[in-house]
This record gives C-alpha cells, structure tokens and sequence, in this order.
C-alpha cells in the first residue's frame, strides 16, 4: 500500500480484534544494569516474515565508568542481523574488517551467510560519562537460495532512510519497502521494517502488501479496534486486514515489521539460524575447533583478544 497521507487522509478501518492473530508478551531477561525484552522467537509465534529474532534492549541509563554493552566476538550463519539504536551507541567489529559505529537513527546490516563473527561493545568514550541505552535487535532470517551467501555488512546514515511525516506521525523506513518507499539497505526478499513516533491520538495504518505482519510497542499505548496495548507488547496481524493504529494519551513508539513467509522453517540454535540441522551442526563444530574457528569464523581485527564458547547443547 503507497499511502500517502496528503492525499488519503483516511486511514482504514479494522474490522474488529479479530484480525489480531497473537499477541506476544515478551520474556524478560535482566543482564545486569539492563533489561532485554524478547518478542521472538516465542511459543505462541516463531517467525512473523523473515523476523526470526526481536530483542528490545533498555531503556537504560549507565553512571560514569559503571557499564555499557559488551559482548565478545561471536558467530553467526544464514541470517542478517539488524541492529537500531534510540539512544546510546555500539561499536560494531566484524571478521570483515568493518570497524563502525552506531548512532540512534542509524543502520547496521551485516549479512552473515556462511559464516561471519562479530562484537559489540558501548566505547571508552561513552563509558566515561552518564549514558543511555534502548534500541531493537533483529535477525532476518535468509531465503534458501542466499543461506551461503558471502558475509556483508552495510551502514546506513539517519538522512539516508525514507522519512514519512503526517498528522501526527514521525516514520522511518529501515528496511524493504512501505506507503511507496524503499529502504536503501539490500534485502533478500520482500519485507518492511519501520521506525513510527504518533503523537497523542494520531492515526496511520499499517502497511497492507505484506503478507505477514506485526507491530512491537515500544512505549506509549496503541489502539486497535477499540482495545489498547501498551508498552512491551508484539501484536501480529491476520493477513489481508486493514489495520490502523491510533496513538493513546501518552503517544506511542512502535516498530512495525513482517514480509513474506518464510521458503520453509528455520532451526534456530544459539547464533545459528538455517534451514538444515546439518549447517548448525557443522558451523557448532567450526567454531568449537581453533583450526576450522580460524578458517572459517576468524575474530574480528582489534578485538581478537577473547570470544564466547559455544555453549553446552
């Protein structure tokens, strides 16, 4: 759906609740000075499109020299990890060579394929005073055709990604395509991804030419269909039905994400997401291995110094 809001200021109408096919209420983990929120996978969803991974990190805040985000060189294989920040910043190191940082706004997609490692760290800077942190974590998983794709990574800048504004609302295009846009970033199939502020009672609707879809509250509360979610909820859509989403008193913060279906299930173990138990099991062995390790999953230049174990099955 192309809509643009100068000329269609109606938004649809949901038929009724019905067309909330689930709704997911996240997991919570504590990581110590932070808490992670994780929508999928669930029980009650494993997938929405190509999402086989949501992770809402924060809100934080960090004194001065008392925390940040570490996590040491770790691998992955046939997926893409999304990572979106609203406040706070990463390093991202990678076995590419990539040494970047990340801004709120901004996109990093790394395409793992066959194998790439990669960390993530809160830098000196930052650390040394009062910070924050909140943003989205995702994994795209691959099509079959791309699993063993040569590893990638991709930045993109605030100013790059297609920005919608109407009555109220405040939209970033982060991946795949929406109300007539495409995100710059290269994907392997058809998705969308999109960043949404609404402003007390604002209107907009959900993107309708994807299959698969789903909306994450951030903060604030969303209406849909007369009912309100708030904060910390994934609610996911039948397909086919017109779906706006109206901003409560407070406003709201939503991500918006799907796509088609999947070519088939995906097996997720640890960092390793593929449509084939024997890939995850030989990439469990080439990363427990220091010879295969250095071959195929080499640490990231300037953070080589450490890296976490494979776990035990």
């Amino acid at each position: 759906m192309s809509w643009n809001p100068a000329l269609e200021p109606q938004c649809p109408d949901c038929t009724s609740l019905e067309s909330i096919a689930t709704l997911i209420i996240p997991r919570t983990r504590d990581l110590g000075g932070f808490e992670v929120r994780r929508a999928l996978p669930s029980a009650q969803r494993r997938m929405v499109g190509p999402f086989a991974f949501f992770d809402h990190v924060g809100p934080a805040s960090f004194a001065p020299g008392e925390g940040g985000i570490d996590v040491r060189p770790h691998p992955h294989i046939g997926l893409a990890t999304v990572t979106y920040l609203h406040k706070g910043e990463f390093r991202h190191r990678d076995s590419l060579g990539t040494d970047q940082m990340i801004y709120p706004g901004e996109v990093n997609w790394m395409i793992a394929g066959r194998g790439i490692v990669h960390s993530e760290r809160t830098s000196e800077e930052t650390r040394a005073g009062h910070h924050h942190l909140l943003g989205i974590q995702t994994w795209v998983a691959l099509p079959q055709a791309h699993e063993e794709a040569a590893p990638a990574f991709e930045h993109v800048k605030e100013a790059s990604l297609p920005h919608l504004e109407a009555d109220g609302l405040d939209a970033h295009l982060i991946l795949g395509t929406a109300y007539g846009e495409r995100a710059p970033v290269k994907t392997f199939q058809d998705m969308f991804y999109v960043d949404m502020v609404l402003r007390n009672g604002a209107v907009a609707p959900l993107p309708d030419e994807h299959e698969e879809r789903a909306v994450y509250v951030i903060s604030g509360s969303v209406g849909i269909a007369g009912d309100w979610f708030e904060e910390g909820r994934m609610l996911v859509f039948r397909p086919g039905d017109p779906i706006t989403l109206k901003a409560g008193p407070g406003g709201a913060h939503l991500m918006a994400l799907g796509g088609e279906p999947m070519d088939g299930p995906r097996h997720v173990w640890w960092n390793f997401v593929a449509s084939d138990r024997d890939r995850i099991e030989a990439a469990k062995e080439d990363w427990r291995d220091p010879d295969r390790r250095a071959r195929r999953f080499p640490l990231p230049p300037g953070d080589a110094g450490e890296f976490i174990p494979l776990p035990k099955d």
